[in-house]
C-alpha cells in the first residue's frame, strides 16, 4: 500500500452486521406480540437483543417505523379492541388483561389511535360488530399506527 493512501473498506462486514441487527429487530418484535402482557420496557428488550437501549429504539424505528414502545402500545390497544368487542370485561379490567398499568395511560393512548375512548368504542363496537365474525370485525376495527385517528363524519 503506497504511503498516504486510505485502505478500500469493503462493505460486506457492514452488511453482515445490518442482517443481524435485522434479526434481532425481528426476535424483539416477536417477542413484543407473545409477550405483550408482561412488563416490558426499551432496557429489557434491548439487553436481549444484546444491543444498547437507544440503538434499538433508532433501528426498531427505522425497520418499523414506530419505536419498540409504541409497537407494544399498539399490540396492547388492538387485543384491547377484541376484548371490548366482546363486551364481558369493564373497561379498567381490559386495561389490566393487556398488560397496562395505568388506566389513563391506556384510555390516552386507546383514544389517540382508535379516535374515541375505550368506553365509547366498547358501545359503538357492539353495535357495529354485531353478527360479524371475530377474524373480520378484528380486520375492520384495527388501529391506525401512525398516531392519525380516522377522521369520523366526513366523506
Amino acid at each position: 500500500m503506497r504511503r498516504g493512501t486510505i485502505p478500500q473498506v469493503t462493505s460486506k462486514p457492514a452488511a453482515a452486521q445490518h442482517l443481524r441487527d435485522l434479526a434481532r429487530l425481528r426476535r424483539v418484535r416477536d417477542r413484543i406480540d407473545r409477550e405483550y402482557v408482561q412488563p416490558l420496557d426499551v432496557e429489557a428488550l434491548a439487553r436481549g437483543a444484546h444491543m444498547s437501549a437507544g440503538h434499538l429504539s433508532r433501528e426498531f424505528r427505522r425497520a418499523y417505523g414506530e419505536s419498540p414502545y409504541g409497537y407494544l402500545m399498539t399490540r396492547r390497544i388492538e387485543r384491547a379492541m377484541a376484548l371490548l368487542r366482546r363486551g364481558d370485561l369493564s373497561v379498567t379490567e381490559v386495561c389490566f388483561a393487556v398488560g397496562c398499568s395505568s388506566l389513563g395511560t391506556f384510555s390516552s393512548r386507546f383514544t389517540e389511535l382508535v379516535g374515541m375512548p375505550p368506553s365509547a368504542y366498547r358501545r359503538r363496537a357492539a353495535r357495529a360488530t354485531a353478527g360479524m365474525p371475530s377474524c373480520v370485525a378484528k380486520q375492520v376495527t384495527r388501529p391506525i399506527r401512525n398516531r392519525e385517528a380516522p377522521v369520523t363524519g366526513r366523506s
